[in-house]
């Protein structure tokens, strides 16, 4: 017997160009029990579905197990939120700034050659003592009024 048509309908099934008619004779053929063996590798495919449909039949509790499943009142567990961990979001942000300022002034530091040749006038300064009133007396208020009232004459205060 030629089974040059089966042939064909199979190799325009496997290109997707049958149609459900086809498909169906490709069905048909593969249910029979005298197959060529150059076909028999592609029983298990058209077949499959017939003997499913046989097998995978659900009972008649499906139904009541899946909505017993589905309706189950599960209390909801309320989860506690601290004021850390709502401002840990805020925290990191601010440590990665932290990182970039510092990496950055390091950058700065390590590229600037003028500074490095130079000597800061903040550092002259400290090497020389200055005389005169510290910044600290000349700072209060009540201590001025009450040296500078010392250290007038009695003849100044009086007038």
């Amino acid at each position: 017997m030629d089974y040059k048509y089966i042939e064909q309908l199979l190799e325009r099934y496997w290109r997707c160009e049958t149609s459900l008619q086809e498909e169906k004779i490709l069905r048909m053929f593969f249910l029979q029990e005298d197959i060529p063996a150059t076909l028999l590798p592609y029983r298990n495919l058209f077949v499959y579905e017939q003997n499913e449909k046989d097998m995978d039949i659900l009972g008649d509790d499906f139904d009541q197990r899946i909505l017993g499943m589905v309706q189950k009142d599960e209390p909801v567990k309320a989860r506690v939120i601290t004021m850390r961990h709502r401002l840990m979001p805020l925290f990191k942000a601010a440590a990665v700034v932290a990182i970039f300022l510092t990496l950055g002034n390091a950058m700065q530091v390590a590229f600037s050659d003028d500074d490095a040749h130079q000597v800061s006038p903040s550092t002259a300064a400290v090497e020389h003592s200055q005389e005169g009133p510290s910044v600290a007396k000349a700072d209060s208020a009540v201590s001025d009024t009450l040296q500078h009232k010392m250290q007038l004459p009695v003849s100044t205060i009086t007038k």
